[in-house]
């Protein structure tokens, strides 16, 4: 069985996924662009992997917008993307929120008739390996 291993940002919450994951979808909605303040979210999606809390369960706090089914599960100390069993039956998982390596490849992209304008052509943009200069 196939364990994943993952935290937020300032250490207070770890968990551990155990199975493997149905894909991971790059999400443009509207909804996902504010939650990530980014052009898209990337989410894995399972329909069997377990969820299992490690430390800092106390400081998981989630939001669902009225009327809608999108939910967002973060630490509450420094608001890092966790984890999210909020819709019965799917394991969502922030792909940033991970500590170990997965080898997936984007799904697909999902919700793309909301993509950000000014998310277009972005491989032909520089690399910087750090900070520019």
């Amino acid at each position: 069985m196939t364990a994943h291993f993952g935290s937020c940002l300032c250490g207070t919450v770890s968990f551990e996924v155990t199975g493997d994951f149905d894909g991971l979808y790059l999400c443009h909605c509207q909804f996902c662009q504010k939650d990530t303040g980014s052009a898209h979210a990337a989410n894995l999606f399972s329909q069997s992997a377990k969820l299992a809390w490690l430390s800092g369960e106390d400081a998981v706090t989630s939001f669902t917008l009225p009327g809608t089914r999108h939910n967002k599960s973060f630490c509450k100390l420094c608001g890092s993307a966790l984890p999210s069993t909020q819709i019965p039956g799917l394991l969502n998982v922030p792909a940033g929120s991970l500590d170990s390596e997965i080898s997936m490849v984007p799904t697909a992209h999902i919700f793309s008739s909301s993509k950000a304008v000014w998310d277009e052509g972005l491989g032909d943009l520089p690399k910087f390996e750090g900070l520019p200069d």
